[in-house]
Formats: structure tokens, C-alpha cells, sequence
């Protein structure tokens, strides 16, 4: 079992930058892929980046790509998101996702992700 404790959000202005956290617990979490998803009020969650279980794989959203960074420390049980650029639109709950099965695989599917964070709200300003 995989638990998820995301931390870093808050409010920033359009431009400026975040650093979101992830903590693990259990011994799955360096043979997981992770990943982060992001709801905006009234919309579905969606895919924003994941990183396969050696962090040498990583894929991002179009609408993210060049400015988000994901990577993880498998010693520490820690997964990291450095958000730069931030416009209004990234605006949301932000949450990290664990998919213990098939590892070396990122998936960009709600569905195939096991354990979830609590989330952590990120407020973009204009």
C-alpha cells in the first residue's frame, strides 16, 4: 500500500513559480510509475505529468511542456513538480497519483493509478 501526502501549493502571481512536494510511505513507491493530475473547478481531472519508476522516462501535457519539470527521489520517497511560468489557467487542485503496476510505464489514464494524495490547491492570479 502507497500513502500520498502532497505539500508546496498556495497562491502565487501569473509568472512566478511553485515547487509542489509528494511524500510516500510504503515500500512500493520506487517500483511505481507517478504521476501529477490537476481539477480545475467544474472540469474533469486531468493529466498534467508522470515519471516512470527510474525517473528516466517522464511525459508531459502539451499545455504544461517547458514549463513544469517533474522528478522523483526514490531514496527519499519523493515525488516533485517545480511549476514555472504560472499563468491563471493552471489554476487547481493539484494531486499525485501512484500506478504500482508496470512500472516503467507512465500512463496519462485516470484509471490505471492506485493510490492518490489528498491534493494540494494552486491559485494562479492575473
Amino acid at each position: 500500500q502507497v500513502q500520498l501526502v502532497e505539500s508546496g501549493g498556495g497562491l502565487v502571481q501569473a509568472g512566478g513559480s511553485l515547487r509542489l512536494s509528494c511524500a510516500a510511505s510504503g515500500r512500493t513507491f520506487s517500483r511505481s510509475a507517478m504521476a501529477w493530475f490537476r481539477q480545475a473547478p467544474g472540469k474533469e481531472r486531468e493529466f498534467v505529468t508522470g515519471i516512470n519508476w527510474s525517473g528516466g522516462i517522464t511525459a508531459y501535457a502539451d499545455s504544461v511542456k517547458g514549463r513544469f519539470t517533474i522528478s522523483r527521489d526514490n531514496a527519499k520517497n519523493t515525488l516533485l513538480l517545480q511549476m514555472n511560468s504560472l499563468k491563471p489557467e493552471d489554476t487547481a487542485v493539484y494531486y499525485c497519483a501512484a500506478k504500482t503496476a508496470l512500472g516503467w510505464v507512465i500512463s496519462r489514464a485516470r484509471d490505471e493509478y492506485d493510490y492518490w494524495g489528498q491534493g494540494t490547491q494552486v491559485t494562479v492570479s492575473s
